[in-house]
């Protein structure tokens, strides 16, 4: 302990005193002894090699975090761009389809019916419905992976309800407006549980608020 001590106060030493690092020997894996010099090199290349693992998976974050960026982006655009609700929804189809990758994409809002051309989007605030979607509204937080047959088909249709392997499924609660915004995936590990939900919640607040304003207009 006393010569660790010394050592750590006086890291120059082995620079006064190279003869040494050539005579210690030092306890190999492989069974062979080794000089301090090449245990350096290993610790070296052992830390660096933990360096640029640390170093790709920042790029990765960096990488993903720039595609959640342009996502949100034009999303915004979108909504922005849309002057009805009809077309707010139409626009939303799209970039969900084409940037964000998804199959299936449904809107309902609950409140009576109050756009006659767009009647299957609303949900009667004491429907049956909204049963399947009790936890999700309850909570407040997206719901993640497989939907019930129930969700899938008040969601997405009888007609398709089958082939939604994966979903997300996200509660818009506003003062002005209650809804729930879907996504889903014919793939079975697209949205699963567990999956962070910060990005779904920035989504449907976005969609929420837009929604908001154009119904204003009706």
């Amino acid at each position: 302990m006393q010569v660790e001590r010394y050592l750590q106060r006086h890291p120059e030493f082995f620079n006064e005193h190279l003869n040494l690092l050539e005579q210690i020997q030092i306890p190999h894996p492989s069974g062979n002894a080794i000089s301090l010099i090449s245990k350096q090199l290993e610790i070296f290349r052992s830390r660096h090699h933990e360096m640029e693992s640390q170093l790709t998976e920042l790029i990765d974050i960096a990488r993903d975090n720039d595609t959640s960026i342009l996502r949100m982006h034009k999303l915004s655009l979108a909504l922005l761009d849309a002057s009805t609700l009809t077309a707010a929804i139409r626009n939303l189809n799209i970039v969900l389809s084409e940037y964000f990758l998804t199959d299936f994409v449904a809107v309902r809002i609950i409140r009576e019916g109050t756009c006659p051309e767009m009647a299957e989007i609303f949900i009667a605030p004491h429907s049956e419905q909204l049963q399947p979607f009790i936890k999700e509204l309850s909570t407040h937080q997206p719901g993640c992976g497989r939907p019930t047959l129930a969700q899938a088909r008040v969601l997405f249709g009888d007609a398709v309800a089958a082939d939604v392997k994966s979903c997300a499924i996200i509660p818009m609660i506003f003062t002005e407006l209650e809804g729930i915004l879907a996504i889903g995936s014919r793939e079975a590990d697209r949205f699963v549980e567990g999956m962070g939900h910060m990005f779904l919640t920035q989504m449907s607040e976005l969609v929420g608020t837009r929604f908001i304003a154009l119904l204003k207009q009706h």
